[in-house]
């Protein structure tokens, strides 16, 4: 019956869960993203922790790695990245409530407007902390989010922000809704409706920064680079078209891992956790990993992906529970209490993308890596050289 231990306890040495992040992948990962840019600059998106990978650390990554200015998407991340020392230049991206607009200032962050009745909000508040803001007018060529869609207000709010004291005119910008996609048609049709905005915008405002890649845009269709190309999810490694990050000379840095806490005797109709997802079709024997959906990973692979211990591909079995799984290790023996165990990363010949996690839910992988909870400690790892 279930509930016999092959082997004693593992060592303190060991996690239950870490999140191992090679910094100089990070680095090397958006070094290569700048040669690619033909000459634009390399934005680097650190928003959500840095994809969960860790804001501060990616962030001081980033730049040794080339990039030119940073990218959040809400004001305190701007402060945190300021309380960690990070000196860059910086545009907050998303919607600002007064008190968070007075913090995005005080962080000396740009500022995205796409209303010109912001724009004297802004200047309030630059008069206020006593410096000067950049202002970036967004114009929604097609995301159907934020920004706006009168090419005329675009451009006011350029010209507001000209003719404000302690604002200057200092970006323009629009974001591709499917440049991930096979079909280039619609990223084409945005990129159509927002050339004109940028050529009426250049005449005015000298100087102005240009952009509208993220990073499947920056990777695949040269006009949309302009002057600068906001990317985040490659500088992780991680794939925006969802297939494999090497195919783009990317290197995945974050490594999730765990360890074989128990392991046990199964017979033949023997199941392993709640609800009786899984029940041994022979004898085998079953290890348990102390990770689980309180950490991120996700109740919804349950019996539908592998971990990896020594080297070799092992499958969930059962229900992922808060703080445990359990993976059917064969009768072999080969699995012992105390082994490590990569859920995300590479372990011997094998690996297992965030990519493949990502396909096995029916989402994206950027949930996978942000949906990381704070128990999961990073742990940063490599030089950012």
């Amino acid at each position: 019956m279930a509930g016999a231990p092959l082997a004693s306890p593992p060592g303190a040495a060991l996690r239950r869960a870490a999140a191992i992040v090679d910094l100089g992948a990070v680095a090397r990962n958006c070094a290569r993203l700048r040669d690619k840019l033909d000459g634009a600059e390399l934005c680097a998106v650190v928003k959500a922790d840095g994809y969960g990978h860790g804001a501060v650390a990616c962030a001081e990554a980033a730049l040794m790695g080339g990039a030119a200015r940073l990218a959040v998407a809400t004001a305190n991340e701007a402060v945190e990245l300021r309380d960690g020392g990070i000196d860059a230049s910086m545009l907050v991206m998303g919607a600002l409530a007064p008190a968070e607009l007075r913090e995005a200032v005080g962080a000396r962050a740009d500022i995205v407007c796409w209303h010109t009745s912001f724009v004297s909000d802004v200047a309030a508040a630059a008069d206020r902390a006593g410096v000067t803001v950049g202002i970036h007018s967004k114009f929604d060529s097609g995301m159907g989010r934020l920004g706006t869609r009168d090419e005329y207000e675009a451009l006011a709010i350029l010209d507001a922000a000209a003719a404000s004291d302690g604002l200057r005119p200092a970006g323009l910008m629009t974001h591709l809704a499917t440049a991930d996609e096979a079909d280039p048609g619609f990223m084409n049709e945005q990129l159509d409706r927002f050339q004109p905005v940028v050529d009426r915008a250049r005449q005015s405002h000298l100087g102005l920064t240009v952009h509208a890649a993220n990073s499947a845009a920056a990777l695949r269709e040269p006009r949309a680079r302009f002057d600068m190309a906001r990317c985040g999810i490659a500088i992780y490694g991680l794939d925006p078209f969802q297939r494999d990050p090497a195919e783009h000379g990317l290197e995945p840095a974050l490594r999730l891992e765990s360890y074989v806490t128990e392991v046990k005797r199964f017979e033949q109709g023997d199941s392993a956790g709640y609800g009786r997802t899984w029940r041994a079709p022979e004898a085998t024997s079953v290890a348990v990993l102390p990770i689980g959906y309180g950490d991120g990973y996700r109740r919804g692979l349950s019996n539908r992906a592998d971990v990896l211990i020594g080297g070799r591909r092992y499958p969930l079995a059962g229900t992922v529970s808060m703080d445990n799984i359990t993976v059917d290790a064969g009768s072999e023996g080969s699995v012992r209490a105390g082994q490590p165990a990569v859920l995300i990363g590479a372990d011997g010949g094998e690996r297992i993308l965030a990519e493949e996690l990502a396909r096995a839910l029916g989402t994206i992988n950027y949930e996978i890596t942000c949906g990381l909870t704070a128990r999961v400690p990073r742990v940063h790892a490599g030089a950012p050289a």
